[in-house]
C-alpha cells in the first residue's frame, strides 16, 4: 500500500552539523518533515488511530509526526530521506501484526526437561558434604 504523503508533510530546513566544511556555516541542509496524522486527508479515521497508538513516541504535543535526516549534504537529498523514513514509518504503522498462535510443549520437550532436571539435581546432590556417622 504505497499512499503518496509528500503533498502533507511541511518541511522545515536548519543548518546541519557534520562534514561540508566552511558550506556546513552557511547552507541550510537539515531537513524535518512534519506529518500530521489527525488532520490527513489520505488516511481513514482507523488508519489514524491506529498510526497514533503505535506511533505516540515519536508524535509531538501537537499531534505530528516528525522526523529529520542531516545524513546527506545537500538538502535535496535529506529531504527525499525525510519522505522515504516517512514513509517506512507509516506503513510499517499501518501494517497488521499477526497473531500468535499458542501452542503447547511437546511430550518429548517435556520428558528432556525434566530429564534435565534430574541431572542437574544429581549433580547438586553429589556436591553435599558426608558426615563420617552417616
Amino acid at each position: 500500500m504505497k499512499i503518496e504523503l509528500t503533498k502533507e508533510i511541511i518541511f522545515r530546513t536548519a543548518r546541519s552539523g557534520g562534514k561540508g566544511g566552511q558550506n556546513v556555516n552557511k547552507v541550510e541542509t537539515m531537513v524535518e518533515g512534519y506529518f500530521s496524522i489527525r488532520g490527513s486527508a489520505l488516511l481513514s479515521e482507523d488508519e489514524k488511530a491506529v498510526l497514533e497508538r503505535k506511533l505516540a513516541s515519536r508524535i509531538n504535543a501537537d499531534g505530528y509526526l516528525r522526523v529529520r535526516s542531516q545524513t546527506h549534504r545537500t538538502q535535496l537529498g535529506n529531504k527525499a530521506e525525510v519522505i522515504r523514513k516517512m514513509h517506512a514509518l507509516i506503513e510499517a504503522g499501518l501494517k497488521k501484526e499477526k497473531r500468535r498462535i499458542a501452542t503447547k510443549p511437546s511430550k518429548a520437550s517435556k520428558e528432556r526437561r525434566i530429564g534435565e532436571k534430574k541431572r542437574q539435581s544429581e549433580i547438586k546432590a553429589g556436591r553435599k558434604r558426608f558426615r563420617g556417622d552417616e
